[in-house]
């Protein structure tokens, strides 16, 4: 009986203990927060989730201009049964297509002892992704969804489970751009909604829509955040085993998978903000995209006028970060550079001969940004138009000096773009010769191809890649 009580008065006594200190515990925290010791308040983000019409970081009078830029001033209005992926996939789904290209794929088989060998052609089909961009049938993708505009025959896969045959109206593989048509006659088409890819920020919300791994599993959303801006890549063609570096890539880590090339990235409100392209070999959950603002001139072009009549300043050239035959040490003792354009040959009649540019100029600059490569300078003037000029810094024996080039344009250039650039070779062991360096690259004289009109090319070097 005294050992009950006892036990009895032992409790009773903790639930006082326990009681006082929470009481003077809420009392001391009260007294700090007067003091100015604990945080007057803290900006909440909701998990609930929302409505497909606000499926989004809604406009209250704290997201106002003034105050964006403090994180601790946005909110989340969230509340419904419906998430922002939810909303993005009823919105963008519709416009999502499954393109199937048909081409001639010709593989070359060594000999036992290193040369001669064969080469055996046969006919494969490659998946990939596009969106519809126009109800009357343009559609967005990637150049190598279209094997380049090297194809037999390419069919488009729409929402409804209805198939349609397409044409190409444009590919520039340095780019990795291509725009295709289906007729649209009697079709229900939906285009998606272009956004502003100038306008997205690391943290961003991002989804992508694509057909990972082939149709069985088409129109697959994956969802994350924008990892990172202006990014630099090299992607190997696993069809010929060359490179193309591409650079002002979105990075994301929304899943991309082989398929979903071609496919767009999204923000939270359903808006295009790129295609995606490419995908590390070496890492997980590194996803690279084409900012949408790269093809909007192309696109709007396109359907406004059926052509797209490219903006050129008139050379033939070679990025000294694309090539691979020379050193960055070789390069800088030879032009007193490792990065800029060499200029190869000039387009007779065009912008640049008529500036007084000149072979072996090196273009650094093109109205102040810094060029390296082809590819940045093909970005650079993707938005200008014929007849416009622009201010290219050069370096001419050493010294440095700045040209006002107008631009020329070249419709039957920019169509089919056979702009497949092959892995340069092993530097030769000779003195050093920039036409040498041009033929390494692309394994030929510039005259002898044709469609190289000089602008192109996309920069990396940084990570390897490949095209899903």
């Amino acid at each position: 009986m005294k050992k009950g009580l006892s036990q009895l008065v032992a409790i009773l006594l903790m639930m006082a203990i326990a009681f006082a200190c929470g009481f003077g515990g809420n009392l001391a925290a009260n007294w700090a927060s007067n003091k100015g010791l604990l945080p007057e308040s803290f900006t909440r983000v909701s998990a609930e989730p929302q409505p497909a019409e606000s499926a989004a970081v809604q406009n209250t009078p704290e997201n106002t201009e003034e105050t964006k830029k403090d994180p601790e001033q946005i909110t989340v209005n969230v509340d419904g049964d419906m998430t922002v992926a939810e909303a993005v996939a009823q919105k963008v789904l519709p416009s999502v297509v499954g393109i199937s290209t048909k081409y001639l794929y010709t593989s070359y088989i060594n000999s036992f002892f290193g040369w001669g060998g064969n080469s055996q052609s046969y006919e494969a089909t490659s998946i990939g992704t596009g969106f519809i961009v126009d109800e009357r049938g343009y559609i967005l993708t990637n150049a190598h969804v279209v094997n380049d505009g090297d194809f037999k025959s390419i069919t488009v896969s729409l929402y409804d489970g209805e198939t349609a045959e397409a044409e190409v109206l444009y590919t520039n593989p340095t780019l990795d751009l291509a725009v295709i048509k289906i007729d649209a006659e009697g079709m229900d088409l939906v285009a998606a909604e272009l956004g502003d890819s100038e306008e997205v920020n690391i943290g961003s919300y991002a989804a992508a829509i694509g057909n990972p791994l082939g149709l069985a599993f088409e129109r697959s959303m994956s969802q994350g955040i924008i990892s990172g801006l202006n990014r630099a890549i090299t992607v190997t063609n696993e069809s010929t085993g060359g490179t193309t570096t591409m650079e002002g890539l979105m990075q994301t880590d929304a899943t991309i998978n082989s398929g979903n090339s071609g496919g767009p990235l999204l923000n939270s409100k359903g808006l295009v903000i790129g295609i995606n392209s490419a995908k590390a070999s070496n890492g997980e959950g590194m996803g690279f995209a084409i900012p949408i603002n790269v093809a909007k001139p192309i696109v709007q072009q396109i359907i406004s006028t059926g052509s797209y009549n490219r903006p050129l300043i008139g050379i033939t050239g070679i990025g000294l970060e694309d090539q691979t035959s020379y050193t960055e040490e070789q390069l800088k003792d030879y032009f007193g550079t490792a990065t800029g354009i060499y200029v190869y040959s000039l387009t007779e009649g065009g912008g640049a001969e008529a500036a007084g540019i000149q072979k072996g100029d090196i273009i650094t600059e093109v109205n102040g940004t810094a060029v390296g490569t082809m590819n940045k300078l093909n970005t650079l003037l993707v938005q200008y138009d014929p007849g416009q000029t622009v201010t290219l810094t050069i370096l001419r024996d050493g010294k440095e000096k700045t040209v006002d080039v107008v631009l020329t344009g070249d419709k039957s250039a920019s169509l089919l773009e056979k702009d497949t650039e092959e892995h340069a070779q092993q530097a030769p062991e000779d003195d050093f010769d920039p036409d040498d360096m041009y033929e390494d690259q692309y394994g030929e004289e510039p005259e002898q191809r044709e469609g190289r009109p000089g602008e192109g090319g996309f920069n990396g070097g940084q990570s390897g890649g490949r095209r899903p």
